[in-house]
């Protein structure tokens, strides 16, 4: 059963306990971080979670297929596959063009959104939880669009009962702001990120957004293990400039901030 309190578990203990035991009903949670910092296994652990607690789940992947999905899944032991074949999850595939009905031929928001409600009819009543993974592939090539397309996107889906987790990418090495707009209009960001130090890849998170909520303001280091998916390791003491953007990105992220309001 769903826990008490309004709240929807992550399926991250550790993370759950920074937010006081989960998301809260009805929020738009962006997940922003640079690519393999562990958005993706965030977000099957979230839709995972959902299947045990009973709830209305559908993932959107719109940089992997559906099967790549399924199969990260399962690497986790989670059985992606037998809760779609149960009709407790809908995998909508964003990439791969098909035509059956659980497909989008086009990065549309429009239709993105009428495809979420689709399967949340075709799920049943009750409480829903959405990952779309990435929201920000929907801007890709007008990113002044962002912030209105996440309010749409949110002001829709908010009369569903769906509570959203919306990955949001970013390129540290480019500074391409791909998805900044989805931060203004959500209700908590939890921002992923990872480093090589020593030649070792190392990942870490911190949540610097959650209303309705005391949650940890500490940076915590994080690992991805083989049939285990997401844990947090705990909380690192570490210097602001060991793990904040360089100067030069910042800048760069800011000027197009600035441009984006201007042509909004």
């Amino acid at each position: 059963m769903a826990p008490e309190g309004d709240r929807l578990r992550t399926g991250v203990k550790g993370i759950d306990e920074l937010i006081e035991g989960g998301v809260p009903e009805g929020f738009l949670v962006a997940v922003t971080g640079e690519p393999g910092c562990g958005k993706t296994v965030f977000s099957i652990h979230f839709i995972n979670q959902g299947i045990l607690d009973g709830d209305k789940c559908i993932y959107i992947t719109t940089e992997e297929s559906r099967e790549s999905i399924m199969k990260q899944a399962s690497q986790f032991g989670m059985n992606f596959e037998r809760a779609v074949n149960e009709g407790r999850l809908i995998i909508v595939d964003a990439l791969m063009g098909r035509e059956d009905q659980w497909s989008l031929k086009s990065l549309d928001m429009e239709a993105l959104v009428e495809k979420i409600i689709e399967a949340k009819k075709e799920l049943g009543y009750g409480r829903a939880r959405v990952a779309i993974d990435s929201l920000s592939a929907f801007w890709l090539d007008r990113p002044a669009m962002a912030r209105r397309y996440s309010y749409y996107l949110k002001k829709v889906l908010s009369k569903w009962n769906f509570t959203i987790l919306a990955v949001s990418q970013y390129a540290i090495t480019t500074a391409e702001s791909f998805g900044w707009g989805i931060e203004h209009i959500a209700d908590g960001i939890i921002r992923f990120r990872r480093i090589l130090r020593g030649g070792e890849l190392r990942r870490f998170v911190i949540i610097e957004k959650m209303r309705q909520t005391n949650h940890s303001r500490y940076l915590h280091e994080i690992d991805i293990k083989p049939g285990v998916g997401l844990v947090v390791l705990g909380r690192v003491e570490r210097r602001v400039e060991d793990y904040k953007l360089p100067p030069d990105v910042t800048r760069r992220i800011l000027e197009s901030r600035r441009k984006t309001g201007e042509i909004l």
